[in-house]
């Protein structure tokens, strides 16, 4: 019997068939970190990241976490200003390298159900990483040689760096598109902005709604898709009760018969405000054909919010809940960054959604003959 334990412990260590099925291990190395400095492990909720643990790097930049994951989730390692997202489940044993003066936040691992998605993955998105991380280095060196000429050095460089971007993001709805019965397919649809984004993640939640059914974070973001569905273009506007600057209650029901804009913005938001003069214009142009705006602003100071209403001119109605983004008004309307805005025909169908500048008044002077 002896021998017998023996040799069950013999295999146990050559082929580490005895790993804890209860927990995964996460043992990284990270060049360039500072021994005894922190680095953190999170899990995610909601869309928010929880911390699950944290410890120190050792002077050779190593560490390790210990956690539990039933089913497979994701998780971040986080030090610093660097992150990097791993995806795992209990019996997993991942090791990470990554060097945390590289600007791109490459990084490798293995080990994990997902890893080599999320070697190609990174492989795809360090592609420009690089590129965009070489056109901030040389705009920083351009404005520290000509601090005078801020301005005018970034309308010079901001085409290419315009055009790498938007070849990342492209890069990363194809990566997701291929990509549907992946988990890493599913983290990289959510690194593209939503505002600009929107039809393509409609697109994609019907693709996977009858995937990843256990897995909390896909479960949120298909109820977050769905309720985004209910506000788009060709949908019918839902109503909404809020109280105006003086405390009576606006009803958007009581602006049907006119084209209406739903103008959400804050006196906080600096895009917001650089957009108020476009906003301005476009309700002076059109205010006598059948047009007018309904500001909903996530204010949670009346004073700011009435200040900036006055300094602005904006003299259409508003209204507030004055509860940021936790507003229920902002909530129905799936409201997630500002400026945001919604353009209702006389029905109160959508017609239109998140046009600025140039943009909008093209729209209305096609739409309000």
């Amino acid at each position: 019997m002896i021998k017998r334990i023996g040799y069950i412990l013999l295999l146990c260590v050559v082929f580490v068939a005895c790993k804890n099925e209860n927990t995964f291990v996460v043992e990284g190395q990270f060049k360039n970190a500072a021994a005894g400095s922190k680095v953190y492990l999170f899990g995610f909720q909601k869309d928010r990241a929880l911390p699950l643990d944290s410890t120190v790097f050792s002077k050779n930049g190593d560490f390790k976490f210990t956690h539990g994951a039933p089913a497979v989730d994701f998780f971040k390692i986080s030090t610093g200003n660097s992150e990097y997202m791993i995806i795992a489940k209990n019996g997993d044993h991942i090791k990470i390298n990554a060097d945390l003066t590289d600007k791109t936040l490459a990084y490798t691992i293995s080990g994990a159900m997902e890893a080599d998605k999320l070697e190609e993955l990174n492989k795809v998105k360090n592609q420009y990483m690089g590129k965009i991380s070489e056109i901030q280095k040389q705009f920083d060196e351009a404005v520290a040689a000509q601090p005078d000429k801020r301005d005018v050095i970034m309308e010079q460089m901001k085409p290419a760096y315009t055009q790498e971007i938007n070849g990342l993001n492209k890069a990363i709805l194809k990566f997701a598109q291929d990509n549907t019965t992946s988990l890493v397919g599913f983290y990289a649809m959510n690194l593209l902005n939503p505002a600009e984004y929107e039809k393509e993640l409609v697109e994609y939640s019907d693709k996977i709604k009858s995937s990843f059914n256990d897995n909390p974070v896909v479960t949120e973001f298909l109820v977050k898709i769905a309720k985004l569905k209910s506000v788009q273009i060709g949908q019918q506007a839902p109503d909404f009760t809020i109280n105006s600057v003086d405390g009576k209650p606006i009803k958007l029901s009581d602006f049907k018969g006119k084209y209406v804009m739903l103008d959400f913005w804050a006196s906080w938001c600096t895009p917001c405000r650089q957009e108020n003069p476009n906003v301005v214009k476009a309700y002076n142009t059109y205010k006598d054909k059948n047009f007018t705006i309904l500001g909903i602003s996530l204010d949670k100071d009346a004073v700011a919010w009435k200040s900036a209403i006055a300094a602005d001119k904006l003299t259409w109605a508003h209204g507030s809940d004055l509860k940021d983004f936790e507003s229920p008004t902002a909530v129905l309307y799936s409201i997630e960054s500002i400026p945001s805005s919604f353009i209702l025909d006389p029905s109160g169908k959508i017609i239109a959604k998140n046009l600025r500048g140039e943009e909008l008044e093209a729209f209305l002077s096609k739409t309000l003959r």
